[in-house]
């Protein structure tokens, strides 16, 4: 599988597009405005207590107070409190935890009036940005990822991925981090650490640490619903999290971010550096490497699938639906049930990259094309499964019904992703209506009467469509050697078959549009 990152870089922000085989997969934005990234840690102070959600509400800067729940406090938020505490107070003076004495972690079904008083102050960690009318989704039990191991302050476990199979490898990986973690310190170690050595498992964890030293060192001076240690931004998240063998190319479009990138990956992996290409070509990056196109046709209500069915896709507050429907494609009725399978089949593996790439997290409700024999609703399940092993974030799948119905939850962090495919007519300009067609050439020489007269242009051309560029060409005398008699200058006429049937423009010298 060969996978490309390509970074669209603008003045409020970058759009990231993550290709596999030339498929666009997922599709991220980073705003500058965001200020409320998952993974940020912020000094929040509590402002209400909710005994009946067992629950608060955290001031964090944002408009709207952010949610922190009982089960999301962490066994350790004691000894998280009294950490703040004695540091805000002046008493604490080392940047690690080795002076600290754990307090006993909380009761699993304990309430949250127990833990947290009103205008109390606490580290809290953004779990989840602001979706909709809600404020940030907050967590007390801080972490710090890294390429190749997760950092857990207040805690002595050593978790390894699941995926890492081999006994051998889980013993070694536990072995180097043993001898290299601090006291009080937990460390998950991820998949991608698989068969690295003790020199890249080091220097990650010593970076985290030195994270952990920056936010202890600005602690005592950051004010109450202020940021306290920031996540690196959504670019080198994304690389840090899936850069790999697979990867051919990363393009960016903008010098400083391509100096960034490639000094990150160069970091992180040193022998993919060269990967890190910069875009000089005159076209948009996007439209160069065929992401916009494929923006285009992939977002929106409906998508097309290659067989001729398409999918229908609606979203609501609570839930998601995808309906599938066979569209053109056609069987006999003794292979009705084979058809039904392998447009349900097609459907599933666009679904799959639908939820990626749109970011859709929540509840998922699929009507596939019913089918009867139970065998093939498993071979269909079985198949939505393996197609969803690709996803990052997490997520349930339940067998189809008799009715056809899946159901998915999938993870929701973040905002889901929606681009507007629709354009607003250039002619009417959305209201549904135009000029009347046969006032356009009388439009056209008023502009004349400014552009030339008034502002005394020279050498200018006029782009219309092709069958106004005919009309105005036809005859011995036609409009454009009249045009030539009155106004003393022959005036170019350029046909575009893009244009509208009204639609025109001016063009200078240059070749750059004249506005009006």
């Amino acid at each position: 599988m060969v996978k490309e990152l390509i970074i669209d870089s603008s003045p409020n922000g970058a759009t990231i597009a993550l290709l596999q085989d030339k498929q666009l997969v997922e599709l991220h934005k980073e705003q500058i405005s965001n200020n409320y990234t998952v993974g940020d840690i912020y000094l929040g102070r509590v402002k209400k207590i909710m005994p009946g959600l067992n629950a608060a509400f955290i001031d964090v800067g944002y408009e709207k107070d952010a949610f922190l729940h009982y089960l999301d406090l962490g066994p350790q938020v004691q000894s998280l409190l009294k950490l703040t505490k004695q540091v805000k107070g002046g008493s604490y003076q080392s940047k690690l935890l080795d002076q600290l004495k754990l307090e006993a972690d909380i009761n699993k079904s304990g309430k949250i009036g127990d833990v947290l008083t009103k205008n109390q102050l606490i580290p809290v960690q953004i779990a989840k940005e602001p979706i909709s009318t809600k404020g940030p989704r907050l967590s007390s039990d801080l972490s710090i990822a890294g390429r190749y191991v997760v950092l857990v302050p207040f805690s002595e476990t050593i978790s390894i991925s699941k995926k890492i199979k081999s006994n051998t490898e889980r013993t070694r990986l536990r072995k180097i981090v043993e001898g290299i973690k601090p006291a009080h310190f937990g460390v998950i170690i991820r998949t991608v650490s698989e068969g690295k050595g003790v020199t890249e498992m080091q220097k990650d964890l010593l970076d985290l640490i030195a994270k952990w030293e920056s936010f202890m060192t600005r602690l005592p001076s950051t004010e109450p619903s202020k940021k306290v240690l920031g996540e690196i931004d959504r670019t080198s998240t994304l690389l840090r999290d899936i850069l790999n063998p697979d990867f051919q190319h990363i393009y960016v479009n903008d010098n400083s971010i391509f100096e960034e990138v490639r000094s990150y990956v160069h970091e992180i992996s040193p022998d993919l550096e060269s990967i890190v290409r910069l875009h000089k070509h005159r076209d948009p990056i996007f439209e160069h490497y065929g992401v916009e196109k494929q923006i285009k046709s992939a977002f929106g209500k409906t998508v097309n699938l290659a067989g001729g069915a398409y999918l229908v896709i609606e979203h609501t507050e609570a839930l998601h639906v995808i309906d599938v429907n066979s569209g053109n494609r056609t069987a006999n009725k003794e292979n009705q049930e084979e058809n039904a399978l392998q447009v349900n089949k097609e459907a599933a593996r666009e679904i799959a990259r639908q939820l990626r790439l749109r970011d859709m997290g929540g509840i998922v409700v699929v009507d596939f094309i019913d089918m009867h024999k139970p065998q093939n609703r498993k071979e269909l399940f079985d198949f939505l499964r393996d197609e969803m092993a690709h996803d990052r974030a997490k997520h349930t799948i339940l067998p189809p019904s008799k009715f056809g119905l899946v159901q998915i939850t999938r993870q929701r962090v973040r905002p889901e992703m929606n681009i507007v495919t629709s354009e607003v007519c250039p002619t009417c300009h959305g209201t549904g209506v135009i000029r009347p067609s046969i006032l356009l050439l009388d439009d056209i020489e008023n502009n004349f009467n400014y552009i030339l007269v008034e502002q005394n242009e020279k050498n200018i051309t006029l782009c219309v469509h092709p069958y106004i560029e005919a009309y105005i060409k036809k005859g011995l005398i036609s409009r454009q050697m009249k045009w030539y008699f009155k106004y003393g200058q022959w005036i170019k006429v350029k046909g575009i078959s893009s244009y509208q049937i009204t639609e025109f423009r001016f063009m200078n010298a240059k070749e750059e549009e004249i506005k009006l």
